[in-house]
């Protein structure tokens, strides 16, 4: 089961690069865990916690989702990326800008650089909606995933606006409210409007074609996107201008649909033909279950219900892990060795299948290694929130040796992947040599 096609499949200078840039970003967010235990005591507005969050949310998930997506994109809408240079010319300015703001961040340096990294930023949220967007409307068809990938896109390009100007207003105050008011605005928009949007997107296309299921009903899909989308609108009119006690509804209306899209992955794997479930599925099954934690700590941190300070606190930062480091980590950890290797053996081996005896895309990682790297990074996951909830360092400190171990391992099988090369393949003889 091939998951590209490969005549529409971009280089892979295009999408390598963003693999390996999001390894070695999951590497050093895993270290940079290990000198910031200090900052769990806190406010969530901690320059070592700021730094922690967008290293992981730019450097290492929206990264390596703009180089799955650019290989994926011509499967959901079956037609060619529209530019492979813009592609690259974005790769260049995520990376720089993610390198950029973690410098600012970590040294809380609030001048030119943070609004250069910005800049970037923002830059390459604009060059990945045209990339995007022009892709979308070469399609043949349109589908409910196109909604969901095209919208989260959009979505990230507001999300970053309010980023940059956030960073603007951290040296040169022109905002009417307080920062950690618009903080609140640039992360539910860049959690529901781009990652869950674009993971539900993909998801609702990939998930099914694995398990080799073939839904056909997407009346679920289609009030998911609804539902998520109208939570979305909703509360930003009300955080922005109303301020009303309804936040606890906009985030059932997301709830909802979340719910629709897991009812329909039920219906597809009440259908799989697939009977045995590898390592990188029963990775995506654990993501999808952990999605159940940031859903409920949402009603937490919307109602605001009397908690002390502390309490409150240290929920938000649970709300932020179970987010980054629980439903979206664990998601790419699966995924990775999904999607990844097949992409690797098609530029490998594409020419020589027929003639020569080929591996198999799962032969091309360590399933041991796979292995231990879902079970460290399960360990260090439910460490670190204890951690977190009981505000005891040492415990956080575990939870992060756990993570350090689970990026390590998986910085190794994925370059493993990445420096791959075709060598001494045997030819295939068909019947008798003399015949």
């Amino acid at each position: 089961m091939s998951t590209a096609s490969t005549s529409n499949s971009p280089a892979k200078w295009v999408v390598l690069p963003h693999y390996a840039f999001a390894a070695l970003a999951f590497l050093a967010l895993s270290v940079l865990l290990l000198f910031s235990t200090d900052a769990f005591s806190g406010h969530y507005f901690h320059p070592k916690l700021l730094t922690l969050t967008h290293v992981a949310v730019l450097g290492w998930a929206t990264m390596l989702m703009f180089g799955a997506l650019y290989q994926l994109l011509p499967v959901v809408l079956d037609c060619r990326l529209y530019s492979e240079k813009l592609a690259v010319y974005t790769f260049g300015l995520l990376a720089t800008g993610t390198i950029l703001l973690s410098y600012s961040f970590w040294n809380f340096q609030l001048g030119w650089t943070m609004h250069l990294a910005a800049c970037f930023l923002f830059a390459a949220f604009m060059l990945f909606n045209i990339n995007v967007i022009q892709t979308a409307r070469k399609a043949p068809k349109w589908t409910i995933e196109a909604d969901f990938i095209v919208s989260s896109a959009i979505w990230l390009l507001v999300t970053g606006l309010i980023g940059l100007l956030m960073a603007v207003n951290l040296s040169a105050p022109f905002l009417p409210e307080d920062h950690v008011h618009y903080l609140k605005l640039h992360a539910h928009i860049g959690m529901a409007g781009w990652f869950l949007l674009l993971i539900i997107g993909v998801g609702a296309k990939l998930i099914p074609m694995f398990l080799l299921a073939h839904p056909e009903d997407t009346k679920k899909l289609n009030w998911s996107y609804n539902l998520i989308n109208a939570g979305l609108v909703l509360f930003i009119f009300d955080h922005m201008l109303l301020h009303t006690k309804l936040l606890p509804l906009y985030a059932g209306m997301v709830t909802l649909g979340v719910g629709l899209f897991l009812l329909y992955l039920r219906d597809a794997r009440n259908t799989m033909q697939r009977k045995e479930v590898d390592l990188g599925m029963q990775q995506t099954f654990v993501a999808l279950a952990l999605l159940l934690v940031p859903l409920g700590l949402m009603f937490v941190v919307s109602t605001e219900v009397g908690l002390p300070q502390q309490l409150m606190s240290a929920t938000y930062l649970a709300y932020g892990i179970s987010v980054f480091l629980g439903f979206v980590t664990a998601l790419i950890l699966g995924q990775t060795f999904k999607t990844l290797p097949f992409i690797v053996w098609m530029h490998a081996y594409e020419n020589h299948v027929g003639r020569y005896k080929t591996p198999l895309p799962k032969d091309m990682y360590s399933h041991t290694l796979l292995r231990w790297q879902n079970i460290s990074y399960l360990a260090g996951l439910v460490v670190l929130l204890t951690g977190v909830w009981f505000r005891d360092q040492h415990v956080i400190l575990s939870g992060g040796i756990a993570f350090t171990l689970t990026a390590i391992l998986y910085t190794i099988n994925v370059f493993r992947m990445l420096l791959h090369k075709a060598h001494n393949l045997k030819p295939i003889t068909y019947g008798k040599a003399n015949a």
